[in-house]
């Protein structure tokens, strides 16, 4: 078997000229999943310092994806038609003037994120906290389509052997998981409790930590997610509802509690079982609310536990070399399934009844775009 027929089978392409035109699943309206629809769309042409991607796979977000399709997206106003699709990986087809980073044929994940790269957070490192930061998918067109105009600094080549769709899972999630590491100070042997982690990035979250040499408490309100998590390896599984939470999490970790809980739910009940939990000099980081938002923080308890409250908006470039650093030792996140970009909205309803466990991916190669 050559290179070629290998890189096929992994869900790449090689690059094709590109067309004048080209697929894409849009929506003209915001509403339920039904309203996602093929079209056909001027092929995006790649601007200095940019990089055409023929994109091979998508990750779908609940927030980048559900939530925007439904016209409720909390920080971003979008106008139909429009194009989803953040979080991607493919197959450099362009590049366009300036661009020497990269090259034809390139197999690359791509960040979303795309910022100013001259504001000071972007100067110091701290890409995620620009205030000009755009999001592919949202503020411009995605990647649900044959062809993705990205910054070229916004790709990483990926290495041999990872298949499309894990590329794609990689990109975005592996780097939060790794930024929400690197500022909680992570260190082999600590404990990490990663509330809802049947989530897409949960479920990154604790498969990084375990990678990097943590033991891990995962949770979630299904009996069947909780024994799937199980299975893929955390040290223990609970439901933070449950009356014994506490003291379950206390038994296992020596009465200290956990070094480092994720949340990224704003649940409120879920956040003061968080931080009931959480050990003298711990640390919560989080990431989302997709359950609320407004909770309650009893002062006097984190300072005079030296507790700290870390919110990590997204990944930032050196999240991004970490991750793939990591990659390269066998870190790998969670695929749950993948739906051919025809059945989009098949894929968008799978995720809107709560089924899946890990990242939901669409691919698109030649064969996915037909019913």
């Amino acid at each position: 078997m050559n290179s070629t027929s290998i890189a096929s089978d992994l869900g790449w392409a090689e690059p094709l000229p590109v067309p004048a035109t080209m697929r894409a699943m849009l929506f003209r309206r915001f509403g339920p999943p039904d309203v996602l629809e093929q079209a056909t769309v001027d092929t995006p042409r790649p601007a200095p310092g940019e990089v055409l991607v023929q994109v091979a796979a998508v990750g779908i977000g609940r927030l980048l994806d559900l939530t925007a399709r439904a016209g409720n997206h909390p920080y971003a106003k979008i106008e139909p038609p429009h194009i989803l699709g953040a979080d991607h990986a493919g197959t450099v087809a362009a590049l366009g003037e300036g661009v020497d980073s990269a090259r034809v044929g390139d197999r690359v994940a791509v960040l979303p994120l795309v910022t100013c790269g001259s504001c000071f957070h972007c100067a110091e490192g701290r890409e995620e906290v620009c205030e000009g930061l755009a999001v592919t998918g949202t503020h411009r067109p995605g990647a649900y389509a044959q062809y993705c105009a990205v910054p070229a600094r916004n790709v990483h080549t990926v290495p041999d052997g990872i298949p499309a769709t894990m590329a794609a899972t990689l990109a975005l999630l592996g780097a939060v998981a790794a930024n929400q590491m690197t500022q909680a100070g992570l260190r082999p042997g600590q404990w990490v409790l990663v509330q809802g982690g049947a989530s897409a990035l949960g479920s990154a979250t604790a498969a990084y930590a375990r990678h990097m040499g943590a033991k891990i408490i995962a949770t979630s309100r299904s009996a069947d997610k909780r024994a799937a998590m199980a299975r893929s390896g955390a040290d223990l599984v609970l439901d933070t509802h449950a009356p014994d939470f506490v003291q379950r999490v206390r038994e296992a970790t020596g009465g200290r509690g956990v070094d480092i809980a994720v949340d990224n739910l704003g649940d409120p009940a879920v956040w003061d079982a968080t931080l009931d939990v959480l050990a003298r000099g711990g640390a919560v980081v989080t990431s989302g609310a997709f359950l609320g938002g407004q909770v309650k923080i009893d002062l006097r308890r984190i300072y005079s536990a030296s507790q700290r409250v870390i919110g990590v908006r997204t990944a930032n470039a050196a999240a991004v070399k970490e991750l793939w650093t990591q990659v390269e030792h066998g870190f790998r996140a969670v695929v749950d399934r993948t739906f051919p970009i025809s059945r989009a909205a098949e894929a968008h309803r799978y995720m809107e009844d709560d089924n899946s466990l890990g990242r939901v991916a669409l691919t698109l190669g030649p064969g996915d775009w037909d019913a």
